[in-house]
């Protein structure tokens, strides 16, 4: 139980909803902060404005997933009043605070190390990266199918990057009777590739790789689909770019040219926002019991 542990959440979408209905649950005291259009009470939990909030007893922050932009506002769902994350709030806040984020950037990375308060990454954990990596490959899959006018199965389907999100995309869409061919960087993921039954590349190889792809999925947070690799691409494939914000892809050539390249991050929170809800909820309520007990 988190009994007497307060929690200010701050922002978020309906993946949020299932974070507060385990941590009441829990008997945790919760401020909701950006949540004033949600129609659903909690027992346990008081919707507030961020500049209402008394900082100085609140054990835990937790942030949505994207965490804050690079000027630290917070992405609100249910409110239409900007919310932003300052400095001057985590150092009111107790020396043992510690603020839950999915992902950050350099603006959350400076405030909490300035005011010298733990940050926990949810999506760097192994744990929470394979289990959203399940709706994310349903996301795909719907994605796919939406916006292609012939099957899955027999495409063939270039995955970039063996990550835990690419390994489930690549074994997913082959069980789905794709032809299927993942690029790497590494020796051991290429013997992981082959070892799975899939084809192997080099990514050095991508633009030969990709002059046959009716589907290119990337994972790769980092620009990899330059206008170079598309130039080779045929007009009809369909590009997925999983990554997080902006992409690893030149969506700029990609439209130029007339090759349809969608940016998907967030697939969880838009397909199966309960699932990937709880999958937050179950881990982050571990990781608060366990800093309760230190």
């Amino acid at each position: 139980m988190l009994t007497g542990i307060q929690i200010a959440v701050i922002g978020g979408d309906a993946r949020q909803l299932e974070i507060i209905r385990k941590l009441t649950d829990l008997d945790a005291k919760l401020s909701l902060i950006g949540f004033e259009q949600l129609d659903h009470a909690f027992t346990g939990a008081v919707k507030e404005k961020i500049d209402e909030v008394e900082f100085s007893n609140k054990d835990v922050i937790i942030l949505p997933v994207p965490g804050t932009s690079s000027d630290g506002q917070i992405e609100t769902i249910f409110s239409n009043e900007k919310v932003y994350l300052r400095k001057e709030m985590l150092n009111e806040t107790p020396e043992h605070c510690t603020v839950y984020s999915g992902i950050s950037n350099s603006y959350l990375d400076g405030i909490t190390k300035q005011a010298n308060r733990r940050l926990v990454q949810l999506f760097e954990r192994d744990d929470v990266a394979i289990y959203n990596s399940i709706p994310t490959v349903e996301g795909t899959i719907m994605m796919a199918i939406q916006h292609t006018d012939t099957t899955i199965h027999g495409s063939t389907i270039a995955v970039l990057g063996l990550g835990r999100v690419g390994m489930s995309v690549a074994r997913t869409f082959q069980a789905l009777g794709a032809k299927v061919k993942v690029g790497a960087r590494k020796s051991e993921h290429i013997a992981r590739i082959t070892e799975m039954g899939l084809t192997p590349f080099y990514l050095s190889d991508l633009e030969n790789e990709v002059k046959d792809a009716d589907i290119c999925i990337n994972t790769i947070p980092y620009m990899i689909v330059t206008a170079s690799v598309i130039s080779k691409m045929p007009v009809h494939t369909l590009i997925i770019d999983l990554a997080s914000k902006p992409g690893g892809t030149d969506f700029r050539y990609a439209e130029k040219r007339g090759v349809k390249a969608l940016l998907a991050p967030g697939l969880p929170g838009i397909v199966a926002p309960k699932t990937a809800g709880k999958i937050l909820a179950n881990v982050l309520s571990q990781l608060i019991k366990e800093d309760v007990k230190k």
